[in-house]
């Protein structure tokens, strides 16, 4: 790991921390921390709780000089639910020496536009490397495959593209190594191949780009290599450093030189494991079979997995009663960056989520219920990112950069507003725009932002409630706009700490009026509340169809002859507005309160 100029920093640190929470206190991005766990061979993901040894560790690499925090009073546990602290820590740790570090196979993605040829590009590496006796079993799917080239293995993540790429970052899961990037050479660089190389970005891993369709007469792989660079990806022949290879996929062409550049780039990275130590790694995909029961493909990140072994799945265990390779072949050991399908887990396990090897059942059962009471308490990262928090993040030391993904309505906006953004600032606060593009914001864009600390800014554009759903699930902050100088003027704010939260009107009721009833003051609407609750004094508006012919506020109600506060849904209740007397039967009261979203 890289040195860091935190030598001699001193960092207390509580006896049970989150991954987020250590990546706070030492002040670097929680990725960093997930990296550092991984090249130590632990997989934990953002909000997974890490015994004081364990984050001690970690500190000492970056620099800090560690110390534990007073721990609380003793509290007694039941000897039926060990936890993961010293015994297992000391089982992480075991011959993890250098010597013991063993050169492992590349993890590869393979990622661009839809109608690129990935797939094709995928079935021509494997079709290539499969002898022709075993042809027959190169149908099953198992989510991922090794191919074998020059006595070396590589694996090959075979995801439905970088939305699930970057959905298993935003989980903790940094498994892959290098991406290729399947670019035609007929068709050149279209939105998915902008979006797929932001998310391989934000990764920091290295891309090779595959120049897919070489063969077809229109083939045009000068003019793509300029639209690649006009995005930031300079090929190696125009001064850059980023491999291209040209290949035909239909013609199983350039396949054995495509395969070479990416030995090539492993060599580079120096990919090391510890093939003696338990295994642990991630979860590629899970299903239920029919007749087998809950599978899950797995990819040995580090150790050995074997038949027997007992595994913990994020909050679930089982053992490994039979593993199959991506040819269908039963196999008794899997070494570190080969993926199989295992037997013996009681429910399908979600993509992204950390495995590891045990010991025994005692304490696999031990770790998964602790990491089933973590995820109770834990529901979200303890301390998102928002505009309104930026610069108090900022002078904690917290953030030098506020990370953004942009979306547009049309192309003629991206280029005005990424200047417009790009120029505030300083050099303590900057911001980086980590990907753009038109359309309205989906889960994609917020997986990505959940893997990159960042916020999703929109203009003239929408997210619906699923995109909505899953933002706040994750504390996700999405804004979006209608004025371009709003938008700039808010991030500017949010950069020098003077943004003000804000306030929008949300219904929190509805009620149908149902009779008009004359009084000696004018008219009192009978309604019935429909849903929520109808509050008296709250501000409301009337609608009549989609048309709103009022709005004020509620100056009396009452249930029956009394008044009351408000009136919940499902009961009928008597209202006045004030001086407007135009009710009618089947309109629809709205009640209204200020609510903050941000």
């Amino acid at each position: 790991m890289e040195e860091r100029l935190n030598q001699g920093t001193g960092v207390t640190i509580p006896q049970l921390v989150t991954v987020r929470q250590l990546a706070d206190l030492l002040r670097v991005s929680p990725i960093e921390i997930i990296k550092a766990l991984i090249s130590d061979g632990i997989m934990a993901n953002i909000n997974q709780t890490i015994d004081y040894e364990t984050a001690a560790i970690v500190a000492t690499e970056m620099g800090f000089e560690p110390q534990p925090e007073a721990p609380p009073p003793t509290e007694t546990r039941p000897e039926t639910a060990p936890t993961p602290t010293e015994p297992a820590r000391k089982a992480i740790y075991a011959g993890e020496a250098e010597e013991n570090m063993l050169p492992r196979p590349p993890v590869v993605t393979v990622m661009g536009h839809v109608d690129h040829g990935k797939t094709t590009l995928l079935d021509a590496i494997r079709q290539t490397n499969v002898a022709a006796g075993e042809r027959g079993g190169i149908t099953q799917h198992i989510g991922a495959y090794q191919v074998e080239k020059q006595g070396r293995k590589i694996t090959f993540l075979d995801t439905p593209g970088h939305e699930a790429f970057t959905a298993m970052r935003a989980r903790g899961a940094q498994v892959t190594d290098v991406a290729v990037l399947v670019v035609a050479a007929d068709d050149g660089v279209m939105p998915q191949t902008k979006e797929a190389v932001d998310h391989a970005r934000a990764a920091q891993v290295p891309i090779i780009v595959a120049l897919n369709k070489i063969d077809k007469p229109e083939a045009n792989p000068g003019k793509v290599k300029g639209q690649l660079k006009e995005i930031g990806l300079v090929i190696e022949e125009l001064g850059g450093q980023v491999v291209s290879v040209p290949v035909s996929a239909k013609k199983g062409e350039g396949i054995d030189q495509l395969l070479e550049m990416i030995l090539l780039s492993a060599d580079l990275l120096e990919l090391k494991a510890n093939p003696q130590r338990e295994a642990m790694g991630s979860v590629v995909e899970g299903r239920l079979d029919k007749t087998k029961g809950p599978l899950a493909t797995l990819l040995v990140q580090n150790g050995t997995l074997s038949t027997g072994d007992y595994l913990v799945v994020g909050a679930q265990y089982g053992r490994v009663r039979a593993m199959f390779n991506d040819l269908g072949k039963r196999v008794k050991t899997a070494p570190p960056s080969t993926p199989v399908v295992v037997l013996g887990l009681p429910v399908v396990p979600a993509a992204g989520e950390s495995f590891r090897v045990v010991a025994d059942e005692r304490t696999a059962r031990g770790i998964s219920e602790e990491s089933a009471r973590q995820k109770e308490t834990t529901t979200r990262p303890a301390t998102p990112l928002t505009l309104d928090e930026l610069y108090s993040q900022m002078q904690a030391g917290k953030v030098k950069e506020l990370r953004v993904v942009l979306k547009v309505d049309v192309q003629g906006s991206l280029e005005p507003l990424r200047n417009s953004l790009e120029k505030l600032g300083d050099e303590n606060l900057r911001v980086r725009i980590i990907h753009q593009a038109t359309g309205n914001v989906t889960e994609s864009d917020v997986n990505l932002a959940i893997a990159s600390q960042a916020v999703v800014i929109g203009f003239n554009v929408q997210a619906d409630t699923t995109v909505r759903s899953l933002a706040e699930k994750d504390a996700v902050e999405i804004r979006l706009y209608d004025v371009i100088y709003r938008l700039v003027e808010d991030i500017e704010k949010a950069l020098q700490g003077m943004l003000e939260p804000v306030y929008e009107e949300a219904v929190i009721g509805r009620a149908e009026i149902r009779k008009i009833f004359e009084v000696k003051r004018g008219k009192v609407a009978g309604a019935m509340v429909t849903s929520g609750v109808v509050k008296r004094n709250a501000p409301v508006r009337v609608k009549r169809g989609e048309e709103i012919i009022y709005q004020g506020q509620i100056t009396s109600l009452k249930r029956f002859a009394e008044n009351v506060q408000e009136v919940a849904a499902g009961f009928d209740c008597g209202l006045a507005l004030g001086a407007f007397q135009d009710f009618r039967e089947g309109d629809v009261v709205e009640v209204l309160e200020k609510q903050r979203v941000s």
